[in-house]
Protein backbone atom coordinates (compact mmCIF):
# COMPACT_ATOMS: atom_id res chain seq x y z
CA UNK A 1 0.00 0.00 0.00
CA UNK A 2 1.20 3.42 -0.70
CA UNK A 3 2.42 5.53 2.04
CA UNK A 4 0.00 5.12 5.59
CA UNK A 5 -2.52 3.53 4.01
CA UNK A 6 -1.39 0.12 5.49
CA UNK A 7 -1.99 1.48 9.07
CA UNK A 8 -5.55 1.31 9.19
CA UNK A 9 -5.68 -2.45 8.23
CA UNK A 10 -2.67 -3.56 10.06
CA UNK A 11 -3.89 -1.84 13.53
CA UNK A 12 -7.57 -3.19 12.97
CA UNK A 13 -6.12 -7.16 11.84
CA UNK A 14 -3.57 -6.62 14.47
CA UNK A 15 -6.56 -5.93 17.06
CA UNK A 16 -7.98 -8.76 16.24
CA UNK A 17 -5.72 -11.00 17.89
CA UNK A 18 -4.03 -12.04 13.51
CA UNK A 19 -0.53 -11.72 13.12
CA UNK A 20 0.11 -9.38 10.14
CA UNK A 21 3.10 -9.21 7.99
CA UNK A 22 4.18 -5.58 6.29
CA UNK A 23 6.09 -6.34 3.26
CA UNK A 24 8.39 -4.07 1.28
CA UNK A 25 6.79 -3.44 -2.03
CA UNK A 26 10.26 -4.16 -3.49
CA UNK A 27 10.16 -7.81 -2.39
CA UNK A 28 6.63 -8.54 -3.97
CA UNK A 29 6.99 -6.63 -7.45
CA UNK A 30 4.54 -8.56 -9.85
CA UNK A 31 6.63 -10.30 -13.14
CA UNK A 32 5.93 -7.82 -15.90
CA UNK A 33 4.44 -9.11 -18.79
CA UNK A 34 2.03 -10.94 -16.55
CA UNK A 35 -1.93 -9.54 -16.46
CA UNK A 36 -2.61 -7.32 -13.20
CA UNK A 37 -6.03 -8.02 -11.13
CA UNK A 38 -6.29 -7.36 -7.85
CA UNK A 39 -7.44 -10.91 -7.62
CA UNK A 40 -3.74 -12.41 -9.33
CA UNK A 41 -2.08 -9.84 -7.30
CA UNK A 42 -3.29 -11.69 -4.19
CA UNK A 43 -2.60 -14.87 -5.42
CA UNK A 44 0.85 -13.69 -6.34
CA UNK A 45 1.36 -12.08 -2.53
CA UNK A 46 0.54 -15.90 -1.37
CA UNK A 47 2.77 -17.72 -3.33
CA UNK A 48 5.60 -15.33 -2.44
CA UNK A 49 4.84 -15.88 1.43
CA UNK A 50 4.47 -19.41 0.75
CA UNK A 51 8.18 -19.87 -0.63
CA UNK A 52 9.59 -18.03 1.75
CA UNK A 53 10.53 -15.27 -1.03
CA UNK A 54 9.74 -12.09 1.44
CA UNK A 55 10.48 -10.92 5.10
CA UNK A 56 8.21 -9.10 7.06
CA UNK A 57 9.14 -5.43 7.69
CA UNK A 58 9.63 -4.14 11.12
CA UNK A 59 5.92 -2.58 12.91
CA UNK A 60 6.99 -1.60 16.91
CA UNK A 61 4.36 -2.55 19.54
CA UNK A 62 1.86 0.18 20.25
CA UNK A 63 3.45 1.19 23.21
CA UNK A 64 6.46 2.56 20.79
CA UNK A 65 4.20 3.53 18.09
CA UNK A 66 2.52 6.14 20.56
CA UNK A 67 5.97 6.87 21.84
CA UNK A 68 6.59 7.95 17.77
CA UNK A 69 3.89 10.20 18.00
CA UNK A 70 5.15 12.40 20.70
CA UNK A 71 8.77 12.51 19.72
CA UNK A 72 7.83 12.73 15.94
CA UNK A 73 5.48 15.78 16.54
CA UNK A 74 7.69 17.02 19.19
CA UNK A 75 10.39 17.65 15.74
CA UNK A 76 7.80 19.40 13.91
CA UNK A 77 7.00 21.23 16.65
CA UNK A 78 11.05 22.53 16.66
CA UNK A 79 10.78 22.72 13.54
CA UNK A 80 8.07 25.11 13.73
CA UNK A 81 9.09 27.05 16.40
CA UNK A 82 12.60 27.62 14.47
CA UNK A 83 10.74 28.97 11.71
CA UNK A 84 8.52 31.63 13.59
CA UNK A 85 12.09 32.73 15.80
CA UNK A 86 13.58 33.43 11.80
CA UNK A 87 10.43 35.14 10.83
CA UNK A 88 10.55 36.91 13.71
CA UNK A 89 14.64 38.05 13.10
CA UNK A 90 13.94 39.04 8.86
CA UNK A 91 10.49 41.10 10.53
CA UNK A 92 13.20 43.34 12.41
CA UNK A 93 15.56 43.23 9.39
CA UNK A 94 12.84 44.90 7.17
CA UNK A 95 12.32 47.47 10.35
CA UNK A 96 16.05 48.26 9.78
CA UNK A 97 16.86 47.28 13.43
CA UNK A 98 20.02 45.05 13.11
CA UNK A 99 19.50 43.52 16.87
CA UNK A 100 20.86 39.91 15.24
CA UNK A 101 24.20 41.32 14.82
CA UNK A 102 24.83 42.35 18.18
CA UNK A 103 22.72 39.60 20.13
CA UNK A 104 23.69 36.23 19.52
CA UNK A 105 20.20 34.86 20.89
CA UNK A 106 17.32 36.70 19.68
CA UNK A 107 15.11 34.79 21.83
CA UNK A 108 17.18 34.72 25.53
CA UNK A 109 16.14 36.36 28.16
CA UNK A 110 17.78 40.16 27.12
CA UNK A 111 16.34 39.37 23.67
CA UNK A 112 12.85 38.31 24.89
CA UNK A 113 12.42 41.46 27.23
CA UNK A 114 13.71 43.68 24.13
CA UNK A 115 11.10 42.25 22.02
CA UNK A 116 8.42 42.30 24.49
CA UNK A 117 8.86 45.92 25.05
CA UNK A 118 8.88 46.64 20.95
CA UNK A 119 5.31 45.12 21.07
CA UNK A 120 4.70 46.79 24.15
CA UNK A 121 4.87 50.13 22.20
CA UNK A 122 8.67 51.31 23.76
CA UNK A 123 11.01 52.89 20.69
CA UNK A 124 13.58 54.69 22.64
CA UNK A 125 17.12 52.58 21.71
CA UNK A 126 18.51 53.89 25.08
CA UNK A 127 15.70 52.23 27.16
CA UNK A 128 15.25 49.29 24.95
CA UNK A 129 19.40 48.67 25.09
CA UNK A 130 18.94 49.28 29.34
CA UNK A 131 17.10 45.75 28.98
CA UNK A 132 20.20 43.73 27.72
CA UNK A 133 21.72 41.44 30.82
CA UNK A 134 24.71 39.41 31.55
CA UNK A 135 27.79 40.03 29.09
CA UNK A 136 25.21 41.77 26.55
CA UNK A 137 25.41 44.73 29.11
CA UNK A 138 28.81 45.14 27.84
CA UNK A 139 27.65 46.07 23.94
CA UNK A 140 25.01 48.64 25.15
CA UNK A 141 26.42 51.22 22.27
CA UNK A 142 26.25 48.71 19.74
CA UNK A 143 22.58 47.67 20.97
CA UNK A 144 21.71 51.72 20.93
CA UNK A 145 22.89 52.31 17.11
CA UNK A 146 20.90 48.43 16.29
CA UNK A 147 17.63 49.92 17.76
CA UNK A 148 17.99 52.73 15.48
CA UNK A 149 15.29 52.22 12.80
CA UNK A 150 11.61 52.38 11.50
CA UNK A 151 9.75 49.91 13.59
CA UNK A 152 6.18 50.64 13.11
CA UNK A 153 2.80 49.66 14.75
CA UNK A 154 2.43 47.47 11.88
CA UNK A 155 6.05 45.37 12.86
CA UNK A 156 4.60 45.37 16.25
CA UNK A 157 1.26 43.60 15.11
CA UNK A 158 3.09 40.99 13.38
CA UNK A 159 5.85 40.56 16.02
CA UNK A 160 3.35 40.33 19.25
CA UNK A 161 1.53 37.19 16.87
CA UNK A 162 4.98 35.52 16.47
CA UNK A 163 6.18 35.48 20.10
CA UNK A 164 2.40 33.93 21.19
CA UNK A 165 3.24 31.34 18.61
CA UNK A 166 6.75 30.84 19.92
CA UNK A 167 5.23 30.40 23.73
CA UNK A 168 1.88 28.45 22.77
CA UNK A 169 5.23 26.10 20.57
CA UNK A 170 7.33 26.13 23.84
CA UNK A 171 4.50 24.99 25.81
CA UNK A 172 3.33 22.27 23.99
CA UNK A 173 7.13 21.54 23.52
CA UNK A 174 7.08 21.26 27.61
CA UNK A 175 4.17 18.92 27.71
CA UNK A 176 5.15 16.60 24.77
CA UNK A 177 8.33 16.11 26.74
CA UNK A 178 7.07 14.90 30.33
CA UNK A 179 4.55 13.26 27.93
CA UNK A 180 7.87 11.03 25.94
CA UNK A 181 9.25 10.61 29.57
CA UNK A 182 6.58 8.65 31.21
CA UNK A 183 6.25 6.67 27.57
CA UNK A 184 9.88 6.13 27.83
CA UNK A 185 9.52 5.03 31.37
CA UNK A 186 6.65 2.50 30.82
CA UNK A 187 8.55 0.96 27.63
CA UNK A 188 11.51 0.26 29.76
CA UNK A 189 9.21 -1.06 33.13
CA UNK A 190 7.42 -3.56 30.85
CA UNK A 191 10.56 -4.63 28.31
CA UNK A 192 10.93 -8.59 28.00
CA UNK A 193 13.87 -9.86 29.01
CA UNK A 194 16.50 -11.31 26.38
CA UNK A 195 18.51 -14.24 26.26
CA UNK A 196 21.96 -14.14 26.03
CA UNK A 197 23.32 -17.67 25.98
CA UNK A 198 23.07 -17.68 22.48
CA UNK A 199 26.05 -16.72 19.93
CA UNK A 200 27.31 -13.57 19.42
CA UNK A 201 25.83 -11.65 22.71
CA UNK A 202 27.91 -9.15 24.13
CA UNK A 203 29.80 -6.45 22.68
CA UNK A 204 32.64 -6.84 20.05
CA UNK A 205 35.79 -5.06 19.91
CA UNK A 206 36.04 -1.46 18.02
CA UNK A 207 37.31 -3.37 14.88
CA UNK A 208 34.44 -5.71 14.90
CA UNK A 209 31.74 -3.16 15.42
CA UNK A 210 32.36 -0.71 12.35
CA UNK A 211 34.96 1.87 14.22
CA UNK A 212 32.75 2.38 17.32
CA UNK A 213 33.91 2.35 20.61
CA UNK A 214 33.75 -0.84 22.77
CA UNK A 215 30.88 -0.71 25.22
CA UNK A 216 31.48 -2.38 28.58
CA UNK A 217 29.67 -3.54 31.54
CA UNK A 218 30.87 -2.09 35.12
CA UNK A 219 28.86 -2.77 38.37
CA UNK A 220 26.62 0.14 39.46
CA UNK A 221 29.00 2.47 41.53
CA UNK A 222 28.01 2.42 44.94
CA UNK A 223 25.22 -0.50 44.24
CA UNK A 224 23.36 1.93 43.11
CA UNK A 225 20.10 1.52 40.60
CA UNK A 226 20.62 0.87 36.66
CA UNK A 227 20.20 3.50 34.64
CA UNK A 228 17.79 2.98 31.66
CA UNK A 229 17.71 3.26 28.17
CA UNK A 230 17.80 6.86 27.58
CA UNK A 231 20.26 7.38 30.01
CA UNK A 232 23.20 5.26 29.07
CA UNK A 233 22.37 6.40 25.42
CA UNK A 234 22.81 10.03 26.71
CA UNK A 235 26.43 8.89 27.69
CA UNK A 236 27.59 8.73 24.23
CA UNK A 237 28.86 12.51 23.62
CA UNK A 238 26.91 14.24 21.25
CA UNK A 239 23.81 13.01 22.11
CA UNK A 240 20.97 14.25 24.48
CA UNK A 241 18.49 13.09 26.24
CA UNK A 242 15.67 14.41 23.86
CA UNK A 243 17.87 13.26 21.12
CA UNK A 244 18.19 9.74 22.82
CA UNK A 245 14.46 9.96 23.12
CA UNK A 246 13.94 9.93 19.70
CA UNK A 247 16.47 7.09 18.97
CA UNK A 248 14.71 5.07 21.14
CA UNK A 249 11.04 5.78 19.64
CA UNK A 250 12.73 4.69 16.51
CA UNK A 251 14.76 2.07 17.11
CA UNK A 252 12.91 0.30 20.60
CA UNK A 253 14.08 -0.30 23.95
CA UNK A 254 14.38 -4.02 23.01
CA UNK A 255 16.25 -4.56 20.05
CA UNK A 256 15.64 -8.02 19.41
CA UNK A 257 14.09 -7.42 16.01
CA UNK A 258 17.51 -6.78 14.76
CA UNK A 259 19.76 -9.86 14.99
CA UNK A 260 22.94 -7.77 14.40
CA UNK A 261 23.92 -4.44 14.67
CA UNK A 262 24.05 -5.14 10.92
CA UNK A 263 20.56 -5.44 10.52
CA UNK A 264 19.88 -2.31 12.26
CA UNK A 265 22.55 -0.34 10.33
CA UNK A 266 20.90 -1.74 7.43
CA UNK A 267 17.50 -1.30 8.42
CA UNK A 268 17.93 2.64 8.81
CA UNK A 269 19.70 3.32 5.41
CA UNK A 270 23.32 3.93 6.75
CA UNK A 271 24.79 0.95 4.36
CA UNK A 272 25.23 0.54 0.42
CA UNK A 273 23.24 -2.01 -1.84
CA UNK A 274 24.75 -5.18 -2.85
CA UNK A 275 26.02 -4.05 -6.56
CA UNK A 276 27.99 -6.82 -7.61
CA UNK A 277 27.43 -8.43 -11.03
CA UNK A 278 30.73 -11.10 -12.89
CA UNK A 279 32.49 -10.93 -9.34
CA UNK A 280 32.54 -7.24 -9.62
CA UNK A 281 31.34 -5.44 -7.10
CA UNK A 282 30.55 -1.98 -8.29
CA UNK A 283 29.68 1.62 -6.05
CA UNK A 284 26.55 1.69 -4.37
CA UNK A 285 24.26 4.30 -2.57
CA UNK A 286 22.79 3.48 0.61
CA UNK A 287 19.45 2.18 1.03
CA UNK A 288 16.38 4.82 1.82
CA UNK A 289 15.82 4.13 5.40
CA UNK A 290 14.54 5.71 8.51
CA UNK A 291 14.20 9.45 8.22
CA UNK A 292 13.69 10.77 11.72
CA UNK A 293 16.61 8.23 12.88
CA UNK A 294 18.58 9.23 10.15
CA UNK A 295 18.17 13.10 11.12
CA UNK A 296 18.95 12.60 14.37
CA UNK A 297 22.13 10.86 13.96
CA UNK A 298 23.15 13.59 11.37
CA UNK A 299 22.83 15.95 14.36
CA UNK A 300 25.16 13.59 16.58
CA UNK A 301 27.65 13.32 13.61
CA UNK A 302 28.09 17.06 13.26
CA UNK A 303 27.95 18.10 17.06
CA UNK A 304 30.85 15.22 17.58
CA UNK A 305 32.87 16.87 14.15
CA UNK A 306 35.40 19.41 16.32
CA UNK A 307 35.36 17.11 19.64
CA UNK A 308 38.49 15.64 21.13
CA UNK A 309 36.47 12.49 20.84
CA UNK A 310 36.93 8.65 19.36
CA UNK A 311 34.01 9.81 16.69
CA UNK A 312 35.48 12.98 16.57
CA UNK A 313 38.37 12.09 15.46
CA UNK A 314 36.97 9.68 12.83
CA UNK A 315 34.70 11.96 11.59
CA UNK A 316 37.77 14.25 10.52
CA UNK A 317 39.99 11.32 9.15
CA UNK A 318 37.17 10.50 6.97
CA UNK A 319 36.30 13.59 5.79
CA UNK A 320 40.33 14.81 5.15
CA UNK A 321 39.86 11.43 2.32
CA UNK A 322 35.98 10.93 1.20
CA UNK A 323 34.63 13.95 2.10
CA UNK A 324 31.80 15.30 4.38
CA UNK A 325 28.91 13.49 3.24
CA UNK A 326 30.15 10.31 3.50
CA UNK A 327 31.45 10.76 6.98
CA UNK A 328 28.36 11.58 8.29
CA UNK A 329 27.10 8.38 6.90
CA UNK A 330 30.18 5.98 8.26
CA UNK A 331 30.21 8.03 11.94
CA UNK A 332 26.07 7.79 12.05
CA UNK A 333 26.81 4.17 11.53
CA UNK A 334 29.24 3.95 13.71
CA UNK A 335 27.14 5.56 16.18
CA UNK A 336 24.18 3.62 15.56
CA UNK A 337 26.35 0.12 16.08
CA UNK A 338 27.52 1.04 19.60
CA UNK A 339 23.45 2.08 20.58
CA UNK A 340 22.71 -1.53 19.46
CA UNK A 341 25.18 -3.03 22.00
CA UNK A 342 24.07 -0.32 24.51
CA UNK A 343 20.66 -1.48 24.14
CA UNK A 344 21.17 -5.44 23.49
CA UNK A 345 22.90 -5.65 26.83
CA UNK A 346 21.03 -3.39 29.81
CA UNK A 347 24.43 -3.57 31.67
CA UNK A 348 26.66 -2.38 29.08
CA UNK A 349 27.55 0.98 29.78
CA UNK A 350 29.42 3.55 27.22
CA UNK A 351 33.41 3.57 27.43
CA UNK A 352 35.16 6.81 25.60
CA UNK A 353 38.18 5.12 23.70
CA UNK A 354 39.75 8.99 23.12
CA UNK A 355 40.53 11.01 19.77
CA UNK A 356 43.96 9.05 19.60
CA UNK A 357 43.34 6.03 19.79
CA UNK A 358 43.59 4.78 16.07
CA UNK A 359 46.86 6.94 16.05
CA UNK A 360 48.55 5.01 18.82
CA UNK A 361 47.33 1.88 17.10
CA UNK A 362 49.02 2.75 13.93
CA UNK A 363 52.71 1.49 12.51
CA UNK A 364 54.88 4.75 12.83
CA UNK A 365 57.10 3.01 9.57
CA UNK A 366 54.28 2.69 7.74
CA UNK A 367 53.35 6.88 8.53
CA UNK A 368 56.85 7.46 7.55
CA UNK A 369 57.18 6.12 4.44
CA UNK A 370 53.90 7.46 3.58
CA UNK A 371 55.09 10.57 4.09
CA UNK A 372 58.14 10.32 2.43
CA UNK A 373 56.57 9.16 -0.42
CA UNK A 374 54.19 12.08 -0.60
CA UNK A 375 57.33 14.42 -0.43
CA UNK A 376 58.99 12.93 -2.87
CA UNK A 377 55.95 12.87 -5.39
CA UNK A 378 55.89 17.15 -4.61
CA UNK A 379 59.61 16.77 -5.83
CA UNK A 380 61.38 16.88 -2.35
CA UNK A 381 64.55 14.80 -1.19
CA UNK A 382 64.07 13.12 1.97
CA UNK A 383 66.27 11.97 4.47
CA UNK A 384 64.78 10.72 7.54
CA UNK A 385 67.56 10.51 10.73
CA UNK A 386 67.10 9.17 14.28
CA UNK A 387 66.92 11.92 17.26
CA UNK A 388 70.25 11.87 19.09
CA UNK A 389 69.72 9.75 22.46
CA UNK A 390 69.30 12.16 25.27
CA UNK A 391 72.42 12.46 27.74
Amino acid sequence: MTSDYWRSPYYVLEAAGLRCWLVNARQVKHLPGRPKTDKIDSVWLCKVAERGMCSPSFVPARPQRQLRLFTRYRIAAVRERTREMQRAEKLLEDAQLKVSVVASDLFGVSGRAMLTALVAGERDPEVLADLARGRLRRKRTELVRAFRGSFEDAHALVLAMILDRIERLDSDIARLDASIAEAVAAMTDHAPAQDRSGPGCGAPSPDTAAGGPTPESPPPAGGGARLGPAERLAEIPGISLATAHTILAEVGTDVAAFPTAAHLVSWAGLAPKANQSAGRSSPARTTKGNRYLAGALGQVVFSLARTQTFFGDRYRRIRASRGPQKAVVAVSRSVLTTIWHLLDDPDTRYRELGADYHRNRQDTHKQAAAAVRRLERLGFEVTLAQPAAAI
